[in-house]
């Protein structure tokens, strides 16, 4: 009776398995890995999910396709296959999947990230590109970008200088990590949740609570969100996503308030982005659900990573120490000795520059593009993608592609001066910030504060490894996740270059 049992249920294997790879080369789909009945390749993902992509596209192709449940997923992972999607069949390409936890933190996609492509996501990005994110309101917000990079640098001086940590290694993920969040909640809901101690308030706890929940249940791959007839299995994580939605509704409705009734009592408009779409809310007609998606848009899309990416360069500098050398020489020529660095003279450090661009070709912050969804069906590649197809660009092998990249896992600023390569959607062999319709409308605020904060670190400090540790033993890895932080947080021992006086923080004034 049991082996009897045993063969029905091998028999049935088979039969799925003949039948997926009859209907895979009937509809002319990519290539990829046998998918197993209900789950289809769920649990054949390996955690660093770029790293895994990589690794098939040597076994199936640059292009492949696997299962998420019955979700077909397609994966691209070269300059030219990326260009299809990004470029030759954009509008095709520009919806959004999403799953619960993403319905529920863009309100049913009220928010521009997580939007499908139609007239919503128009309306909204032309608010973003003519009200938001340009020239002007960023420069008029370029003093609280200054003020926070300069109050990184005062707290590693002071934190090194201390007797007895001269000599001793910092763990650069607090610094870089307060600096980001600062940066962006002022920007953002133009306040700054910290106290004259340095202590986060009240509300800023709130803040980083709501934050971290959200990452904790967005990071999860739930079956449920691609079989929907098991999301009934699910009721605890909806319970959990309806507690974070109200949440997130009420803590941001109390800073609109405040920002409300400030206006009314001093009649001025601040250019901090909570006032701007408040103002622009009857003009654009925008709907408070997508004021508060769009913020949070804000939140998560610039924490986290701009502080993982300026981690990830400080670890290839302190590797490569003639790199570090190199751009220090850079600095010391440009800027005056007894300056203290502001962004107008980010345009003057070319070499600077091309060591951002290498780092992002080797460790883009998003390493898998957020996902696209086939609005219609297209071919890529040769190969059908029906519609309703979920469909990635692995960033991270773009950037590592050793057919259009010499050295590709060599650290060498220098290829972005022998070769001008674009980095904002026009070069698709560099693409940290995406490309066509769904580009990031925050590329030159996250360059300058990426530029910015590097220059300070190396103009102020000379940067070594920890004592007893060689170059070669820094850990490279990445963690899992839809960011890329780095597995070990880097140590490094900061030697000061400057004379003291420059080391002073700069009044802060939110």
């Amino acid at each position: 009776m049991a082996l009897s049992f045993a063969l029905l249920a091998l028999s049935i294997l088979l039969i799925f398995i003949a039948y997926n790879l009859f209907l895979r080369l009937k509809a002319k789909l990519p290539p990829g890995p046998r998918p197993w009945p209900i789950i289809g390749n769920l649990y054949d993902i390996k955690p660093i999910r770029f790293r895994c992509f990589a690794e098939w596209s040597e076994i199936y192709g640059p292009i492949f396709s696997f299962y998420l449940g019955s979700q077909l997923n397609v994966v691209v992972n070269n300059a030219q296959l990326a260009k299809e999607v990004l470029k030759d069949n954009d509008q095709n390409l520009a919806n959004r999947f999403r799953t619960k936890p993403l319905t529920n933190v863009s309100r049913n996609g009220s928010d521009l990230i997580w939007a499908d492509y139609g007239h919503h996501y128009v309306k909204v990005r032309k608010l973003c590109n003519l009200e938001l994110f340009t020239l002007k309101r960023i420069e008029a917000l370029r003093p609280i970008r200054e003020e926070e990079v300069t109050s990184m640098i005062h707290d590693i001086f002071r934190d090194s200088s201390k007797p007895g940590n001269v000599g001793k290694s910092l763990i650069m993920r607090g610094y870089l990590g307060l600096v980001s969040f600062n940066n962006i909640t002022r920007l953002t809901f133009g306040k700054r949740f910290m106290n004259s101690e340095g202590k986060v308030d009240e509300q800023g706890q709130e803040l980083k609570q709501i934050v971290s929940n959200g990452m904790k249940i967005g990071g999860k791959l739930n079956l449920g969100d691609f079989v929907p007839w098991l999301s009934c299995f699910f009721k605890d994580d909806n319970e959990a996503l309806k507690a974070q939605d109200s949440h997130v509704d009420r803590f941001t409705r109390v800073i609109m308030a405040e920002h409300t009734l400030a206006r009314k009592k001093t009649g001025e408009t601040k250019q901090h982005f909570v006032d701007a779409l408040l103002t622009l809310q009857k003009e654009y007609e925008l709907s408070d659900d997508t004021i508060i998606g769009l913020l949070w848009d804000m939140i998560t899309a610039g924490m986290d990573t701009i502080a993982i990416t300026v981690e990830w360069a400080m670890a290839e500098l302190v590797k490569n120490p003639r790199v570090q050398q190199k751009a220090q020489e850079e600095l010391d020529r440009i800027i005056v000795s007894d300056h203290v660095i502001t962004e107008s003279d980010m345009s003057k450090l070319s070499y600077l520059q091309s060591v951002v661009k290498e780092s992002l070709r080797l460790h883009p912050p998003t390493p898998i593009m957020l996902p696209h969804m086939a609005g219609a069906t297209v071919k890529i590649g040769g190969y059908n993608i029906p519609t309703d197809s979920i469909v990635h660009v692995n960033v991270w092998a773009l950037g590592r592609d050793p057919k259009v990249w010499k050295d590709p896992l060599h650290f060498r600023p220098e290829r972005f001066i022998e070769e001008d390569v674009d980095m904002k959607g026009h070069d698709f062999r560099l693409l940290p910030f995406g490309a066509g319709r769904r580009i990031c409308p925050g590329t030159n605020l996250a360059i300058n504060m990426v530029t910015s904060m590097l220059a300070h670190l190396l103009h102020h400090f000379k940067w070594s490894p920890p004592f007893g540790v060689e170059t070669q033993d820094i850990d490279m890895l990445e963690s899992p996740g839809t960011v890329t932080y780095m597995r070990t947080p880097l140590q490094v021992v900061p030697t000061p270059r400057l004379p003291e006086h420059l080391y002073e923080r700069i009044p802060i004034f939110v």
